[in-house]
């Protein structure tokens, strides 16, 4: 399987690194971080990514201008595709067809082609722009997913709470997982 991932500039970046470490090792990932998603990870979490995925050989990482990468193009198959977080400014382009980025060049591909997409839109409270575009994708077979916690599976930690989220995010993407504890 092959799988794009996108990590765009909202808050909680480090999720969408935490949902690449915690891929299988036989998925080829296609990791691609927006200028802003650096920026976040950096005051958010002081992480540098480069050094991050060193030990992953099945993740390759693309600057997100570089518009040329395999990835922006339908003839290259990519499986699946998540932009976790997915910024607002992500989901209003993404919306509209703009494809001014590798992550968006990447959506507009997935999405011509009917290949599955999950976003995992990060703000709060959602204002009607937001709720509009995202019903808009949605009627077009994106899966909207944002990371909401379930308190089902008892998290206690947040790296409990960051496993559900992955766990949930793994099975709308048909990722075998068993990151959190299922309801009974």
């Amino acid at each position: 399987m092959k799988i794009t991932v996108g990590i765009s500039g909202a808050s909680g970046a480090n999720l969408g690194l935490n949902f690449v470490k915690k891929l299988p090792k036989n998925i080829e990932v296609f990791l691609v971080l927006s200028k802003s998603a650096k920026i976040a990870l950096k005051l958010e979490n002081g992480i540098s990514v480069k050094k991050t995925f060193e030990q992953y050989p099945n993740v390759k990482i693309f600057l997100d201008s570089n518009i040329a990468a395999p990835i922006a193009s339908g003839s290259f198959k990519v499986d699946k595709m998540i932009i976790i977080p997915c910024s607002m400014n992500t989901l209003a382009k993404c919306t509209v067809g703009i494809s001014d980025s590798l992550i968006t060049r990447a959506f507009t591909v997935m999405l011509k082609e009917k290949r599955d997409i999950v976003l995992a839109p990060r703000e709060m409270p959602l204002n009607s722009i937001a709720l509009e575009n995202m019903l808009k994708l949605s009627t077009l077979g994106v899966i909207i997913a944002p990371p909401v916690l379930g308190y089902y599976s008892s998290q206690q930690t947040l790296e409990e709470m960051e496993s559900f989220l992955i766990g949930k995010w793994f099975d709308l993407l048909k990722i075998d997982n068993n990151l959190y504890e299922r309801w009974k």
